[in-house]
């Protein structure tokens, strides 16, 4: 979405804002184009039609969830309409600061305080909520056909078909629906230095399966993080880990078999998380 058209709607819909610095931000989502909006806000875009309806989400979800959560997240601000020119709603939010990390680079207690956050986020009121049709929907083997297709694009390794059997035999969640954020791969986990202070990108937050969200356990984690992430979360049980592997494997081998290297950062994150999952079954 070219800068002028951006310019253009906050001139129109929120007149007392503009003029300040607009600059496009890179990113390796595929759902929004954001752009930094002066030193204090943040322009979400919606980009795809299945994002569409994520802004709106974002003042629903958001103002209810901050308070029970021990890291930073968006708030909202304003919440923009479409033109003749742009079909979606759009948002702004206020600037987090923060970068984006590799585990590597991040310190050494992350996987504990990945931890904590879910637990704050578990314990937060779904009342009224009904189950996500996303990543922690009731029945992971929806996506049996689409996976076990992909697996066999990147070669059939039978250690990935063993871990997406186990994922899809795994009792279902019967506990409490809890809330999922659903997307925690390395772009929406803000660090200051090398802390894990914020998490951004709320557009799929939803109740559900916890399991949805310990798939980051190999989306970002390592061997150290994970062990430290499993400890902390005391009393998650085989199942939710097997279907917390089944997320994580499902997100990883799809977006290989469907697009390559066509978005190197969210390959780079499928990789890691194959590479992970494999030295995992491993070791």
């Amino acid at each position: 979405m070219h800068s002028s058209l951006v310019d253009e709607m906050i001139r129109a819909q929120f007149p007392h804002w503009h003029g300040l610095p607009l600059v496009e931000l890179e990113h390796g989502g595929t759902d929004h184009t954001i752009y930094r909006l002066g030193d204090e806000l943040a322009v979400r875009l919606p980009r795809v039609e299945e994002a569409r309806d994520q802004a709106a989400r974002d003042f629903e979800v958001l103002p209810r969830l901050a308070p029970h959560l021990p890291l930073a997240v968006p708030e909202p601000v304003a919440l923009g309409a479409p033109t003749e020119r742009y079909p979606y709603r759009w948002s702004v939010v206020r600037w987090l600061p923060g970068e984006v990390s590799t585990i590597e680079a991040a310190g050494p207690h992350t996987g504990a305080r990945l931890a904590e956050f879910l637990l704050a986020l578990q314990k937060a009121d779904t009342t009224g909520e009904p189950w996500t049709t996303y990543r922690g929907r009731h029945d992971i083997s929806v996506g049996d056909a689409g996976v076990r297709w992909a697996i066999a694009k990147l070669g059939g390794d039978p250690v990935f078909t063993a871990i997406w059997d186990e994922a899809v035999a795994a009792p279902r969640w019967r506990g409490p629906l809890t809330w999922v954020h659903a997307d925690l791969h390395r772009g929406n986990l803000l660090f200051t230095g090398d802390e894990l202070t914020g998490v951004i990108d709320w557009g799929r937050a939803a109740a559900g399966d916890p399991a949805g969200d310990l798939m980051t356990a190999w989306w970002f984690l390592d061997e150290r993080g994970r062990a430290q992430f499993r400890r902390e979360l005391d009393g998650v049980d085989d199942a939710t880990w097997a279907r917390a592997r089944g997320w994580a494997l499902e997100f990883a081998v799809l977006e290989l078999a469907r697009r390559g290297d066509g978005n190197p950062f969210l390959a780079g994150i499928a990789r890691h998380t194959l590479a992970q999952l494999r030295a995992e079954r491993a070791g």
